[in-house]
């Protein structure tokens, strides 16, 4: 996948960052870890990864990267979040609430299908960016309860939205870094472009 050498920056802060650099090397992408506002410096899109969202937001407020991504998303930069990646982007956060980057118009329960011993593989439907079912790995995932007027669902599993977007911020419920499925790493590249809508 040629994306005119657009560099992605991967949130590393703290989460399986790691792997989604392991998913962009698939699929042929230039990509940078990011640790503090600095290293956004030429970057065209970010990856915010799973892991804790409440540690995330501590070190967002000491080293100031939350401000540093909410001026990158106010730039029209894509930005895509997966599992609390996508909690630090949704505009509420329930079971308990917290504060976010309120990014995307999507209210999120935290933990939504239980703790980790509830993780599961399943396989979802996004058929206006698959072919074929998606398979999804959900680990302590949060589910999304509210979806906004100018927000798209993408993908579903179980009747819930799992994959949505809001002009150039993706957001998953899922973690496709810990599949060989490329789809969505794809779409999000192709966001670099001006796709998605």
């Amino acid at each position: 996948m040629n994306n005119g050498h657009k560099m992605i920056g991967i949130l590393a802060v703290q989460g399986d960052f790691e792997l989604h650099a392991m998913a962009l090397d698939r699929v042929g992408a230039a990509w940078k870890l990011v640790k503090e506002p600095a290293d956004l410096e030429g970057v065209a899109g970010l990856i915010m990864p799973g892991g804790e969202s409440t540690t995330m937001l501590k070190f967002f407020n000491e080293e100031g990267l939350g401000k540093a991504v909410k001026e990158f998303a106010a730039q029209g930069k894509p930005i895509f979040g997966t599992c609390a990646g996508a909690i630090l982007l949704a505009k509420e956060v329930l079971n308990p609430a917290q504060d976010s980057l309120n990014l995307m118009d999507i209210t999120v329960e935290r933990n939504g299908y239980g703790r980790q011993i509830d993780s599961s593989v399943a396989r979802g439907d996004c058929p206006e960016i698959a072919d074929h079912p998606v398979e999804m790995v959900f680990i302590r995932a949060p589910i999304i309860r509210r979806v906004g007027e100018g927000v798209r669902v993408l993908g579903r599993s179980g009747g819930l939205p799992v994959l949505v977007e809001q002009g150039p911020i993706l957001a998953a419920t899922f973690h496709p870094e810990l599949t060989q499925d490329e789809t969505v790493h794809r779409y999000f590249l192709g966001k670099l472009n001006g796709g998605g809508k």
